[in-house]
């Protein structure tokens, strides 16, 4: 056992949520990124705690540079077209499954974006695998979109874009909070809202360790 130093008392010590890093000293981007996060996803416990069903872990995720060429090819698919890298930003967006209530949020998005002087590009569904998630987990899922914005001709660089980006984000979630009621609103959350990085979040299951 440790013993008391300083400031240190062995006593206080607990068990606490955890951040893993995981970089390319010579900045080359590769999905051996993503795959070695999601290891110090599983190696890190305390994430993976689970309740009274067994199946549904505590929430993790991951935030890594937007992969410009992944996120072009989807929303060709799609039928949006985005511009160069750095020069529009994605938003990852947790919105409520009943119907009426999703639309207006996604309207406010839009309505947004349009009024803070940028451009609303369109919607994405983002693809979601149920079939490894808990009971609970499945009960309470969101429904998962992105949603692509480029900077107006006033916005002068990148830096300034993020600012904007920031100030858009804080309008819809201050609307969105005076909206709805409390639980309502509850099923609303931007994730992330970036033209440099984005933030996919889930729910870790005891079957996580297969896809690794």
């Amino acid at each position: 056992m440790k013993k008391s130093q300083g400031l240190y008392d062995p006593a206080h010590e607990h068990d606490a949520c955890g951040v893993g890093i995981v970089a390319n000293i010579n900045g080359e981007k590769s999905y051996d990124i993503i795959r070695k996060a999601i290891r110090v996803l599983v190696s890190l416990e305390h994430r993976g705690a689970c309740g009274c069903d067994p199946n549904t872990g505590d929430g993790a995720g991951l935030m890594f540079q937007l992969p410009h060429a992944f996120l072009k090819n989807q929303c060709h698919l799609a039928g949006i077209s985005v511009p160069d890298q750095g020069t529009y930003a994605v938003g990852m967006v947790f919105l409520p499954r009943n119907t009426e209530a999703r639309r207006w949020c996604e309207r406010t998005i839009e309505k947004t974006i349009w009024e803070e002087g940028q451009l609303f590009l369109g919607w994405r569904d983002v693809p979601v695998d149920y079939t490894q998630a808990g009971e609970i987990a499945t009960e309470v899922s969101p429904l998962i979109r992105q949603f692509f914005v480029t900077p107006s001709h006033l916005t002068i660089d990148q830096d300034q874009f993020e600012r904007k980006l920031y100030v858009i984000r804080k309008v819809i979630e201050n609307a969105v909070d005076n909206y709805f009621q409390e639980e309502e609103g509850d099923d609303f959350y931007i994730v992330s809202l970036s033209s440099k990085i984005i933030v996919y979040k889930k729910r870790i299951t005891n079957n996580f360790r297969r896809y690794i």
